[in-house]
């Protein structure tokens, strides 16, 4: 579970009653397309015939960029979620943080969804007993891509819901 029981109007947008202003959705939606991308390879180098982790990240990015309509991303998400459905380890993590990211377009929290199944995707892409050096470092490069104007906003986000996902943003 990595959506609150309670939503945090910081991601409602303004038209649906929160305080998200259009641009900034569109910023979270292109970092979650960022750090999904970041682990997609552990995706396609256990199915490098099935493309529908990278369409969902493309579909994020162009819903973002006023392409495509909120219900297409979503639909590419919920495909890039079901490349994962027999798979285990590094290539389901990738496969659901390229879903996550493209259904950001629907549901803005679900950014920190993509965040934390490509750290989960490094942590279990590492050798072993480097699952968690690879995890704080890709959290840090996460940190690294965030655009100033969602900056604080996703830090907040991070501590308030690490809990609930799975602790992967201690770093």
């Amino acid at each position: 579970m990595i959506l609150p029981k309670v939503r945090d109007p910081r991601f409602v947008t303004i038209r649906r009653g929160g305080t998200l202003t259009d641009p900034d959705h569109h910023l979270l939606a292109l970092w979650a397309a960022t750090c999904a991308e970041h682990v997609l390879v552990r995706f396609e180098s256990a199915r490098p015939q099935d493309d529908r982790p990278r369409q969902a990240i493309e579909q994020a990015r162009a819903w973002a960029h006023g392409e495509i309509t909120m219900t297409q991303a979503r639909t590419a998400g919920g495909h890039a979620m079901g490349a994962a459905r027999d798979l285990r380890g590094a290539p389901r993590h990738a496969a659901y943080a390229a879903g996550q990211a493209a259904v950001v377009a629907h549901v803005a929290a679900h950014e920190l969804g993509a965040a934390a199944y490509a750290i989960k995707a490094a942590r279990a892409a590492a050798p072993a007993g480097d699952g968690e050096r690879a995890g704080r470092l890709e959290c840090r490069w996460q940190r690294d891509q965030l655009p100033a104007a969602i900056r604080d906003l996703v830090l907040d986000d991070q501590r308030l819901r690490n809990d609930i996902c799975w602790s992967v943003f201690d770093c």
